[in-house]
């Protein structure tokens, strides 16, 4: 008899809820994700709703973007890992109703909607910042005047405001080019090793 814990034989035969939901807590960030990426007009934020006539069918839009923000929440940039996430994490299971698109859809999908994935994060960074997600800062507006000591720092006018929205949106340019340039480098090293053998 061992003094360590063991765990079970793989040959073990488990009886595993029927029901992937079963995993996923009710308080699981995923299930926010999946109600924000539903509630969006996809098509009026200039994604490509109606697949093509010929071909394979696509990926919906909704499916690669709760993919891109399930990503962006957990600091995981490279198609490649968004790739191998969708195949072995449940909570991308639940969100993606177990769609594991390759890592190439992924880059190109990415590539192709810039300009509306960006309204979609930047939308979404405004939604987690309302709910306190992100900072612990208070944010008050009082209508009352008078002279009072006031830091910089603590108080908004229109053009701060303009001057935040504005750093949000440099903040998912520069998180979309970090993206790129992780999908670049994977595939420099697959060519390379491809080359070798």
């Amino acid at each position: 008899m061992s003094r360590f814990i063991e765990g079970e034989t793989r040959t073990q035969a488990t009886l595993f809820p029927d029901q992937l939901d079963d995993y996923v807590a009710e308080e699981n960030a995923v299930r926010v994700i999946d109600v924000f990426i539903d509630g969006l007009d996809l098509s009026g934020l200039g994604f490509k709703t109606e697949p093509a006539d010929t071909g394979r069918p696509a990926y919906h839009p909704s499916t690669m973007l709760k993919l891109f923000i399930y990503g962006y929440l957990n600091r995981v940039q490279s198609s490649r890992r968004l790739e191998r996430e969708a195949g072995r994490n449940v909570e991308l299971m639940w969100l993606l109703g177990r769609l594991t698109p390759d890592f190439k859809t992924i880059a190109d999908f990415r590539k192709n909607n810039t300009k509306a994935t960006t309204q979609v994060c930047r939308e979404f960074v405004l939604i987690c910042r309302k709910l306190n997600l992100f900072t612990e800062s208070l944010v008050a507006i009082d209508g009352s005047k008078f002279k009072a000591v006031n830091n910089r720092n603590r108080n908004f006018t229109q053009a701060k405001i303009k001057l935040r929205l504005k750093q949000i949106d440099e903040s998912i340019a520069r998180y979309l080019g970090q993206i790129a340039t992780e999908d670049r480098v994977e595939l420099a090293a697959s060519k390379n090793k491809v080359g070798k053998t």
